[in-house]
């Protein structure tokens, strides 16, 4: 990249987990950036985190939009040669209404493509997950890959759904362009993301997770396993798909290994426990735990999905984009840490 004429890349949702870590990695790297916010309240907080992390602030621009409204997008990707569109909720519950999650990201992912289309921008990276690939599918013989999508006739849940119709709704806004507007598309899939935190203000679902277990609030854990993934590779991921001549028209999955819920207690036990944070590695029998979710208000009666989640592929991003991720343990205990040198405990 040309250091006098740097790009300039949008990151829509900076403040999030994934957002920040992509910001980050992008001055690092030299580029302009210009994150979008839903409000400019926490301008200066956001600022002052980034600052402790890079001297390349004055690369960055903050702006304000809405996924749910037009006004700002044309501004916001004025300028760009890149947009990483990052922005959408991932609930720590499910919503009463499931169009609290589809709306704004089908919504949100049109309007800021139609603004990257017709400010010519040359890339958009989706963040989408491997739930648009995994539900509805039950047990599998084989490891689930990109040609795999899943399944809207099947009782998947509102985060599924929503970020399943969003990326269609993405490959079929580029798939139908006019010639004039070749709009490049590259979608990245993760799983359940850890890693460091880099602002300990607002928790998501997983750093929420960590921090219950730190905290003592879990008695023991069930027999649950997630595909794991660190921040930093996923942030790593979206920047290789940006550019890479690979990526264009390409969704990748971005998972590191299964890891089972058991493992992430005996990981933070290990670490932990002599600088005070006792956490139970105990294994409730799943019996146990589908009866206690009958009655505990907490998880509003729902079951847990117990069991080892079905098996994902992640060779496509190793050999497109070069990805070598870091290991599970690793994304916990540096979550962990961060947690606690943010003083959320």
């Amino acid at each position: 990249m040309d250091a006098d004429n740097p790009k300039k890349v949008l990151v829509t949702g900076a403040s999030g987990f994934i957002g920040m870590h992509c910001v980050l990695q992008l001055l690092e790297q030299g580029y302009k950036v210009r994150g979008t916010l839903r409000n400019l309240d926490r301008v200066n907080h956001l600022r002052e985190v980034f600052s402790r992390h890079t001297q390349a602030t004055e690369h960055l621009e903050l702006v304000q939009t809405d996924l749910l409204k037009d006004d700002g997008w044309a501004e916001a990707v004025s300028g760009c040669d890149y947009v990483l569109h990052v922005a959408s909720p991932f609930p720590s519950e499910t919503p009463q209404n499931e169009n609290d999650l589809i709306r704004p990201a089908v919504d949100g992912t049109l309007r800021v493509l139609r603004a990257a289309a017709m400010a010519k921008v040359k890339r958009v990276v989706l963040t989408s997950s491997v739930a648009a690939i995994q539900g509805g599918h039950g047990q599998m013989p084989r490891d689930l890959d990109e040609n795999d999508w899943s399944d809207l006739g099947a009782e998947i849940g509102a985060y599924a759904r929503s970020k399943t119709l969003a990326e269609q709704a993405a490959w079929e806004f580029v798939s139908n362009q006019q010639l004039n507007q070749p709009l490049e598309l590259s979608v990245i899939n993760p799983c359940l993301v850890m890693g460091p935190l880099l602002d300990g203000s607002t928790l998501g679902t997983s750093a929420k997770i960590i921090k219950d277990f730190l905290s003592g609030a879990y008695p023991g854990t069930a027999r649950i396993s997630w595909f794991l993934v660190d921040v930093r590779d996923v942030a790593a991921a979206h920047l290789a798909a940006m550019t890479n001549p690979k990526a264009k028209g390409n969704r990748y999955i971005c998972a590191s290994e299964l890891v089972w819920l058991t493992e992430v207690a005996k990981w933070l036990n290990k670490n932990f426990a002599r600088k005070g944070y006792k956490v139970s590695t105990l294994q409730f029998p799943d019996w146990f735990v589908r009866f206690y979710a009958l009655f505990d208000k907490t998880v509003k009666g729902e079951v847990p999905n117990l069991g080892k989640e079905i098996g994902v592929s992640n060779q496509k991003i190793k050999d497109d984009l070069g990805i070598k991720f870091r290991g599970a343990e690793e994304a916990v205990v540096s979550m962990a840490e961060s947690l606690i040198q943010l003083g959320v405990l």
